[in-house]
């Protein structure tokens, strides 16, 4: 239905539309002299016939298209009284819109110095506004009687992910140095997505990282990896908790008392069981010593032997008979000047050579 003189102009109470069309139905004939009214913070794009003819900057302005009303009146007859000459505007919001948020859907696969492969997630935040109005109703919006932050935010979100794994891989080592990096990032980051948010009549003002995290298992040992930095020497360590467990069981003589002095006493024990391993090995040692010593002795007594006078067989010394021939052996002799042993019946000491009586 064809529309008389009008006012056209468009106010966005919800404050997240960056392009509204009027009429939102679709397209009319919009009269000569009908006033355009364009806020500070739009433009408004205006076409007839699927085609945009201008783009309106803020004031009002008084439109003149070629449905004036005689040939309105004329040609709608054949057409069940509409013109077919339609036109329809685009208010575009000029804002900066901000907090728009970004973030992985799906963890990015990163090989890590420290940990090897390592999957992470990102999230942050940036803030665009539109720069060409005409451009980005022909190349986002299209025909959509609405297009909001929103959705803006979701199109543009895979773009800024795809750009960060390249960055992340050419950038960082190891997730262990990713603090000190989120400013540089950033930086890089938006300077790699600008084009891309050019090419769309789009200006990203801000582009910044919240947070990059790996899995909650990595974290767990980044955890304790940390936990053993400040802990420092483990021994100084348990002795405070012994002695911090026995205090506390001191000053609970009820309940948890019993709990708490066990407590004490198994750090105790344990801080005393490095020394008490240590004094069983040195014992087992100097056993060990003295056994060896013993038997060396006992070897040494095995291997003194003599000759049997009869038999000539060798013979243990001190033996009474020959275990070869049963013949009685003498008693072995002691030089009286070195105290060596000498055969029965010598005359000479063979160590010395003292006259033996």
């Amino acid at each position: 239905m064809a529309l008389g003189l009008s006012v056209i102009e468009f106010f966005d109470n919800s404050g997240q539309q960056i392009v509204h069309r009027w009429p939102e139905a679709g397209s009319t004939d919009i009269k000569w002299g009908s006033q355009l009214i364009v806020q500070e913070s739009q433009a408004a794009v205006f076409f007839r016939d699927g085609k945009a003819l201008d783009t309106f900057q803020p004031g009002r302005y008084t439109l003149s298209t070629q449905n004036l009303p005689l040939v309105t009146g004329l040609l709608s007859m054949p057409f069940g009284g509409t013109s077919p000459f339609q036109s329809e505007v685009y208010f575009v919001a000029l804002k900066v819109f901000t907090n728009q948020h970004w973030g992985t859907a799906e963890p990015i696969l990163f090989r890590d110095s420290e940990f090897a492969m390592v999957r992470l997630r990102a999230y942050g935040i940036f803030s665009v506004r539109v720069t060409d109005p005409q451009l980005f109703v022909n190349k986002v919006v299209g025909t959509a009687n609405v297009y909001t932050s929103d959705a803006l935010q979701d199109f543009f979100r895979n773009i800024i992910v795809s750009r960060l794994n390249n960055l992340l891989g050419e950038t960082i080592k190891s997730i262990l140095d990713l603090p000190k990096y989120y400013d540089a990032l950033g930086a890089a980051g938006k300077a790699r997505v600008k084009d891309d948010f050019a090419q769309y009549g789009v200006e990203l003002i801000d582009f910044l990282i919240n947070a990059i995290t790996p899995p909650d298992d990595v974290q767990k040992v980044i955890d304790e990896r940390t936990g053993m930095g400040v802990v420092g020497n483990m021994g100084q360590y348990m002795q405070f908790k012994a002695a911090k467990s026995l205090e506390e069981a001191a000053q609970n003589p009820g309940g948890s008392a019993g709990s708490a002095a066990g407590l004490g006493m198994g750090l105790g024990l344990g801080m005393q069981m490095p020394g008490m391993i240590n004094q069983a090995m040195q014992q087992a040692a100097a056993q060990a010593t003295q056994g060896g010593g013993a038997g060396a002795a006992a070897a040494g007594a095995a291997a003194a032997l003599v000759t049997c006078a009869k038999c000539q067989a060798q013979i243990p010394a001190g033996s009474k008979f020959c275990p070869n021939c049963g013949a009685a052996v003498a008693a072995i002799g002691e030089c009286p000047n070195c105290h060596a042993a000498t055969a029965p019946g010598a005359k000479f000491c063979p160590n010395c050579g003292t006259k033996l009586g």
